[in-house]
């Protein structure tokens, strides 16, 4: 979980290419792993604890749902300026919540100084490293969940 301190809040953290750009880079990762990756952006969050949050938002997308139990959610309230990654049981284990900080932590660096897609990107990218180094592709994988960004309130 993380807090960051940019400028105002914008309506729209993301331009159409950044969303473009963020999706492309799911979907390369996921080339390379069983693992899915997904993306939840929404304004404020409902928790004090953004880890929370990611569970719920996490649980709502069923994610829960992937065969070897990896899916990620990058989670982003971004008027409450708040940061979670939540990992399902089958990556967790793997990596341990060390992991999970660390990537928070470099998020926030990216944040704070006004680069939002570029720290996404790199967290998706670090992400996927981790997924394909525990769970690599295998030929009869499918994409069990949707690319996209998911827009909350």
């Amino acid at each position: 979980m993380g807090l960051f301190s940019f400028g105002p809040p914008k309506h729209d953290l993301f331009t159409e290419l950044e969303k473009k750009q963020i999706v492309d880079a799911i979907r390369e990762q996921e080339k390379r792993t069983s693992g899915e990756i997904r993306v939840f952006v929404e304004k404020k969050c409902r928790y004090v604890d953004p880890v929370e949050r990611a569970r719920e938002v996490f649980m709502g997308l069923e994610m829960e749902h992937t065969a070897h139990r990896n899916g990620v959610l990058i989670y982003i309230a971004y008027k409450h300026k708040q940061l979670a990654i939540f990992g399902d049981e089958g990556i967790h284990r793997a990596l341990g919540e060390k992991f999970w900080h660390a990537e928070v932590e470099k998020m926030l660096q990216e944040f704070n100084a006004n680069h939002f897609a570029d720290g996404v990107i790199k967290i998706v990218g670090d992400v996927g490293s981790a997924l394909i180094q525990h769970f690599p592709y295998d030929r009869t994988d499918k994409n069990e969940l949707p690319d996209d960004i998911v827009f909350g309130d």
